[in-house]
Parts: structure tokens; C-alpha cells; sequence
């Protein structure tokens, strides 16, 4: 759990992270309330900050400000409080109640190999809200001057296959990889413990067209099918993409992460019901 903090900045240091958490603001009031409209509270899985005047209404804030990101939601939601009867408060007012979820990381990446094209990779990747896991097994591999430290974790791979084990096991599911290594035999090791976990969003290995049939061949022997190592893109980068400068290649392939990148909903109606807000807040004529 995080100490509490000033709404504002708990939202700035969750955006900054790409923690999920919602805003919840309190947009119109009516009677005897406890905070006046503009009063904000930040809510996570674990932490609350800043408040809107406690008790159950506020409990309730809470509870479905958790609820809309238990469930993945991403759509605005007005809800109506009214306190003497909803929320069992003896002010007896009525409290309108703006609930913005922000489900944090669009994307998680694994990647592996802090290398030229490595380190380029991850200043590309830097300006979005993706959440990076970076792996390599070299004593001083990472540099210190990486941007955006609060969405990048440096993780010490451990030698040989027991060591893509653990670091495969360590990602969660619907995770992108990318393997760049400076070895090929870890690289063939964590394709291979990738494959076996199975539940990765997309696999990448860099290298050649050689390097990939000569990786096919050992990993059907380890058992892996066509249907699996069809699911490896080797080369990786976007299509049509020339260039060898480690920068090249990097923007290559995170021009392919964009291409893997969940589509947002294209619904016309979006965010809170037209017909809601008019209700809720009647246009004067």
C-alpha cells in the first residue's frame, strides 16, 4: 500500500506509473452534502486518496470506483447518491458522482537483452504508458540513464534454461515478448520457455531468417509444433522496415508493437449517456 496522498498527486504519480485507478469527483449537489461539487478522490485496488467527506456515501464511491476496475471497464460513469436513502446518511442530500477509470498499462512488455538495439528499443518505447520488464543476465548491462524508471523494471536473468524459466514464470499473462539477447543459446531457452507457458499476447525474436530455422529445428525436438512456432515472428520489426542501425531496428519493431496494440473502441457513444448528463444536469433556456 502507498501512503496517502493529495488527490492530484496521486493521480500524477498513477499516470505516471500506468497504475490502474479511477478519479472520482463529485460534479453536483443538491441539500445538505459533505464536500461541494469539485471535491476528487483517487481510488486503487489497495489505496484511497483524498476523500469526499467519508462515511458510507463515501464507502460506496469506493466500492464502485473498485468494482468498474476489477472489471476492466474503461467507460465513464456518473452515479447518483442519494444519501438518505442509497447511502443511509442522515444530511439527507443528493450527490451526483463522476467515476473515470483508467485501467493503467495498455501494453506489457517482456524484453530481453539490454544491448545497442535493446537500449534503443526501450528510449523509443519510453514517451508511451507501457509497462516494461527488462531482463539480461550480464553483470552492468543496464544503463543509468534511462528515462521513466517508475513503468521500467530491471530484472538480473540467471544463466541457462533454469534462468528463462524463472523470468518466464515471472510475467503476467498477455504479456508481449521480445527476445534479443547477446547468446543464441538464451535466446533459443527463452523462446522455448515462452512457447511452454503459452499465454504471451506475441513472441519476437530478433535475427535472421537462418537464425530462426536453425531455432525451428531444435525446438520441434523439444517438442514444440508448427501450430506453436507459427506464433514466433522472427525477423521481428513492422513489415517493409530496412535499416541496421540499432535505432532503425528498434523503431521498426516498436512500429510492430503499435500493429499488436489492443484497438480502443471506435462506439460513437462513448463515455457517459448523453441522455444521463441531460437528466442530471438540465440545459437552461
Amino acid at each position: 500500500m502507498h501512503p496517502p496522498e493529495p488527490w492530484y498527486t496521486a493521480l500524477a504519480r498513477l499516470q505516471r506509473e500506468a497504475r490502474p485507478h479511477a478519479l472520482a469527483s463529485v460534479v453536483g449537489v443538491a441539500g445538505s452534502t459533505p464536500r461541494e461539487p469539485g471535491a476528487k478522490m483517487v481510488v486503487t485496488a489497495d489505496d484511497v486518496h483524498d476523500t469526499l467527506g467519508g462515511g458510507h456515501f463515501e464507502q460506496q464511491v469506493i466500492e464502485a470506483a473498485r468494482e468498474a476496475l476489477a472489471s476492466g471497464r474503461r467507460d465513464t460513469r456518473l452515479e447518483a447518491f442519494p444519501l438518505g436513502g442509497r447511502s443511509g446518511q442522515c444530511c439527507g442530500g443528493y450527490v451526483h458522482v463522476l467515476i473515470e477509470p483508467f485501467a493503467g498499462a495498455e501494453m506489457e512488455i517482456a524484453l530481453f537483452g539490454a544491448g545497442h538495439v535493446g537500449r534503443a528499443l526501450i528510449q523509443a518505447l519510453a514517451p508511451l504508458p507501457w509497462r516494461i520488464r527488462w531482463f539480461d543476465s550480464r553483470d552492468h548491462a543496464f544503463p543509468d540513464d534511462v528515462a521513466d524508471r517508475d513503468r521500467l523494471q530491471h530484472v538480473r536473468l540467471a544463466a541457462g534454461a533454469e534462468g528463462a524459466e524463472a523470468a518466464v514464470a515471472s510475467l503476467p499473462a498477455g504479456c508481449h515478448a521480445l527476445v534479443m539477447t547477446h547468446d543464441h543459446a538464451e535466446d533459443r531457452a527463452l523462446v522455448d520457455a515462452l512457447l511452454r507457458r503459452g499465454d504471451c499476447a506475441s513472441i519476437g525474436l530478433i535475427g535472421s531468417d537462418s537464425k530462426w530455422a536453425s531455432f525451428k529445428s531444435r525446438l520441434r525436438d523439444a517438442g514444440h509444433d508448427e501450430a506453436a512456432l507459427a506464433t514466433v515472428r522472427c525477423p521481428i520489426g513492422v513489415p517493409g522496415a530496412h535499416g541496421k542501425r540499432p535505432c532503425e531496428i528498434a523503431l521498426a519493431v516498436a512500429a510492430e508493437l503499435l500493429t499488436l496494440k489492443p484497438d480502443s473502441e471506435r462506439d460513437d457513444r462513448r463515455g457517459v449517456a448523453p441522455e444521463a448528463l441531460r437528466q442530471a444536469f438540465p440545459s437552461r433556456t
